[in-house]
């Protein structure tokens, strides 16, 4: 569940703490997205970088250390 984010004016932050302090039955309001496609995404996710790595020649993932390494340390 995510945190509900508060205003930045200080009275309206106090209203919302204590609004959310109250309430019983009120929900966090949901971002609309399905529980199980984001599940799924989530998995293809975690497979993604090592299949590429090693999918990868070690030539070829060192090129690209490389050049991550040179944009990292160019600013």
């Amino acid at each position: 569940m995510k945190k509900a984010k508060l205003p930045a004016d200080t009275n309206k932050k106090a209203f919302s703490i204590v609004e959310l302090a109250t309430s019983e039955d009120k929900e966090l309001p949901s971002d609309g997205k399905n529980p199980a496609a984001v599940a799924l995404g989530r998995l293809g996710g975690l497979k993604g970088g090592n299949a590429r790595a090693a999918s990868l020649t070690p030539k070829k993932r060192s090129e690209i250390a490389k050049k991550a390494a040179a944009k990292r340390w160019s600013k």
